[in-house]
């Protein structure tokens, strides 16, 4: 059975056949999937989700690095700080820095971020990390966190392999998702030299479709062809792999 760690079946991508997706993924082995969250304008379609398909949807709570605007995000994140309050979530995520979209929110985006990590060690809970052209920037602040208690998934890992190990090396798995099966995603040409216990599988779905849906909308049923892509890196079983990588879901998860 496959875990989907990372995927954002609330979006509007789904609207029209989410039942249809979800059965799609039932029928490729996969079926339990972790929900991030992006901010307040999505919660309700997050409950929602989340009472509609029981037992299979597993929720977070966060703000994402893109929603952390200079004019909201300190009541962004007084919205989370109290959800936590309110009832359990899975994780604090997806949290992090992204650099592509907007530069000039670094500081506040890393206040944000820093802040949530102290809540997710408050609560005992795991990170779930959004990086995009800020490794550098997500280590500073990181190794500023850094104790027993930090811990999560470094989601949609896309950087070399020593930034693969300085992430383990924060107590983080690394989330391999649709980049593994791209031509010049690169991580397929070192993954293999990173133990398979540090590393959870994911779609981002509806984003970063693998081949041959590159481009495409993704869905959790494709998941299948990413595990299909690490068990021929690591040159084992595809049941191995849905077996090693749920495992360490659960242990990061705790569910």
């Amino acid at each position: 059975m496959l875990t989907d760690t990372h995927t954002h079946l609330y979006s509007e991508a789904f609207e029209e056949d989410r039942d249809a997706v979800m059965l799609r993924a039932a029928k490729a082995g996969i079926d339990r999937f972790f929900i991030p969250a992006i901010d307040s304008g999505y919660a309700e379609a997050m409950f929602d989700l989340e009472r509609n398909y029981p037992n299979k949807v597993f929720l977070m709570m966060g703000l994402h690095p893109t929603s952390v605007k200079e004019v909201s995000y300190k009541q962004e994140l007084e919205f989370v700080t109290k959800a936590f309050e309110q009832r359990k979530f899975i994780a604090v995520g997806e949290i992090g820095i992204d650099l592509y979209w907007d530069t000039s929110t670094l500081e506040i985006q890393k206040k944000a971020f820093r802040e949530q990590i102290q809540l997710a060690k408050k609560h005992k809970l795991p990170i779930v990390i959004h990086c995009r052209d800020a490794f550098d920037e997500i280590f500073e602040v990181l190794e500023t966190e850094r104790d027993d208690d930090l811990y999560g998934i470094f989601h949609c890992f896309t950087g070399s392999k020593e930034q693969a190990e300085r992430a383990i090396g924060f107590n983080m798995k690394l989330g391999i998702g649709g980049v593994v099966t791209f031509k010049n995603g690169k991580i397929d040409t070192f993954l293999h030299e990173i133990d398979i216990k540090h590393i959870v599988l994911e779609t981002d779905s509806p984003y970063l479709a693998p081949v041959p849906f590159r481009g495409k909308r993704n869905e959790s049923s494709y998941l299948k062809l990413v595990c299909e892509k690490v068990a021929d890196i690591y040159g084992i079983s595809e049941a191995k792999v849905a077996q090693i990588t749920t495992e360490n879901s659960r242990h990061i998860f705790g569910v």
